[in-house]
């Protein structure tokens, strides 16, 4: 059965559903996606991802691990993880232990275990995670890059925390970021497997009637900077990590997503079919890879990429990828690669449909973004019917990626 989006009545909210049941595995996975509660949502740096990770210590009454052994029995799969944009608690098992399953979710929901013991834990992890990013030189430039790119926005802000701004979250912090997110009202439920939609909609009446009612609020518009600016770290490295972006003034509710789609995969997405890394690697042997994206969201719209070389280069590597996005924005791209394009991205996308959960996935992404169901099938087509003047038209009008800021991690 293809993927749907139906709506099911909890209280006085309408929940939509992104359903498909498939009987090949006897397999069941359900999705809460709760929306506006990722990282955005941070009142202090890191709050969310420290709530998520309280969630996966078990239940007040087990502990986190006789609440953990009480699921690998039954061999299920609970977890909590947070995005940018959404909070997502993550439940699978065989059919047969999914009754069981949503009992321990339910369970869960109740009696979370909310002890000091259990908030000190998940501090202390954290807090050895983020020590441990203060040698991870890509994780430093990207920080970097975002704070250059997004200044005054939620998005500068090092959403995962600081060690400093973990020491601050207590215990009251982490549980009402939960109560205050996790609403009957801001949920999307996301179903799959061995499953009717009749049962998906009794587990998720019973599972989603333990929640609050929440105010939920969308992050504002985010803007890329334009300026330009180029931000150099000192470490002690032996190389350069080169983090680059820019602005891309096209929203993610465009019709023509594939055009994006075609110019992303030939600037810095398709390996060794890349502009990048045809000029930076191929022809110059500056780097082992160079990669970008054009990425899409609902708050922000932006060209990202990176690439490592040597610290002799860096000043070389950074000006090839200057070069290389200007040429690509101001003289667009030939036949040769428009129609290889065509091919791969044709030719893979059974590659990409193959599962359960790519299809559920790709089903919630049409649906977060406003897209009618079978939209990614309807660009596909318009990938084969696209001419090389269109999507020139296209590359050309978006001069504003010329303008890249640039993250470099370098030694003095």
């Amino acid at each position: 059965m293809a993927e749907t989006v139906k709506e099911i009545q909890i209280k006085d909210a309408k929940v939509p559903v992104v359903f498909e049941t498939g009987n090949f595995v006897p397999i069941v996975s359900m999705q809460l996606v709760f929306k506006n509660a990722g990282h955005l949502s941070n009142t202090k740096d890191g709050l969310a991802d420290m709530s998520a990770k309280l969630l996966n210590e078990g239940t007040a009454k087990d502990g986190s691990v006789g609440f953990a052994t009480k699921l690998d029995a039954h061999a299920i799969d609970l977890s909590a993880h947070v995005g940018r944009e959404t909070f997502v608690i993550d439940l699978s098992s065989l059919k047969s232990e999914f009754p069981y399953a949503v009992e321990r979710l339910k369970e869960l929901l109740k009696d979370p275990n909310y002890t000091k013991e259990a908030a000190e834990q998940v501090k202390r992890q954290k807090i050895g995670w983020l020590t441990q990013k203060k040698s991870d030189f890509d994780y430093i430039a990207a920080t970097k890059l975002r704070e250059t790119l997004f200044k005054g926005s939620p998005l500068a802000r090092p959403y995962d925390g600081t060690i400093e701004s973990v020491k601050s979250i207590s215990l009251d912090d982490m549980k009402q970021f939960v109560k205050s997110h996790m609403g009957y009202n801001n949920v999307i439920g996301v179903v799959g497997g061995d499953i009717s939609f009749k049962e998906a909609q009794k587990y998720l009446n019973e599972v989603l009637t333990f929640l609050p009612k929440v105010k939920s609020q969308a992050v504002g518009t985010i803007k890329a900077s334009d300026k330009k600016e180029t931000v150099l770290t000192d470490e002690d490295t032996q190389q350069a990590y080169i983090y680059f972006g820019a602005p891309f003034d096209y929203s993610y509710r465009e019709k023509d997503q594939y055009k994006a789609k075609i110019a992303e995969y030939l600037l810095g997405g398709a390996g060794f079919g890349s502009r990048l890394m045809e000029e930076i690697r191929v022809k110059r042997g500056l780097t082992y890879g160079a990669y970008c994206a054009l990425r899409r969201t609902k708050p922000v719209s932006y060209l990202s990429g990176y690439l490592q070389t040597k610290l002799s280069t860096q000043e070389e590597a950074k000006d090839l990828v200057q070069k290389v996005v200007d040429d690509f924005v101001n003289k667009g791209i030939t036949q040769k690669e428009l129609d290889d394009t065509k091919k791969f991205l044709l030719g893979s996308e059974p590659l990409r449909m193959e599962t359960l959960s790519q299809r559920l996935h790709r089903a919630y992404n049409e649906y977060y973004y406003g897209r009618p169901l079978g939209f990614s099938k309807e660009q596909l087509k318009k990938i084969e019917s696209v001419t090389l003047d269109e999507m020139n038209t296209f590359i050309t009008a978006h001069k504003e990626l010329s303008n890249l800021s640039f993250s470099i991690v370098t030694k003095k």
